[in-house]
């Protein structure tokens, strides 16, 4: 199966970019399709969940997103902009976060919302502790962030993830993947 791109045209360039797409695809009955899709690009991104198994707590974000309207409650995530998945994951936890976090995992790279966006999201879980603080956190300023950090017991966390207050898709899986990982009760300790 192949697809090809016609023609592109640019519909918005700004924070991200707007284009709309006329596409030649092959299909499953052995024919071909044009398609004509508006494709959004914002860049990639890195996301990661801090997790302190001492004292069984996790770091969170609470900021205004606008796709949302609203103020979300998530795990810190930033562009990559010209740095590495994990140097991005490292980078956005001590400017949003306040902590320098250790032990970077790589848990898995998807897209977003491959129908009509091309950004890709770096998952990784880390670990931090009380002594990693290394300032308030809260965004950088000239970026115009606003972000409250969360500190909250893992089982906390799960909680509000059952009741739907966590409703952010990269939160839900990193998650769900340290619920994996801690084991079904020992995620509730």
């Amino acid at each position: 199966m192949k697809s090809r791109i016609v023609e592109t045209r640019m519909l918005h360039q700004g924070w991200a970019r707007l284009e709309r797409r006329v596409l030649e695809v092959d299909r499953f009955d052995g024919g071909s399709a044009t398609l004509v899709r508006e494709v959004f690009t914002s860049g990639d991104a890195a996301a990661v969940l801090p997790f302190d198994a001492e004292r069984r707590t996790v770091l969170l974000v609470n900021q205004y997103c606008a796709g949302a309207d609203a103020w979300v409650l998530t795990v810190c995530a930033g562009k990559l902009d010209l740095d590495a998945p994990e140097a991005a994951a490292i980078r956005e936890a001590e400017e949003e976060l306040g902590y320098r976090i250790g032990n970077c995992t790589h848990v898995t790279t998807a897209y977003v919302s491959p129908g009509a966006n091309t950004e890709r999201i770096a998952l990784f879980l880390a670990t931090y502790g009380a002594g990693d603080k290394v300032s308030d956190g809260g965004g950088v300023a000239t970026e115009h962030e606003d972000i409250e950090v969360v500190e909250m017991t893992f089982a906390e966390a799960l909680a509000k993830l059952r009741s739907g207050e966590i409703c952010d898709l990269k939160t839900i899986v990193l998650l769900q993947h340290l619920a994996a990982r801690e084991g079904g009760e020992g995620a509730r300790r």
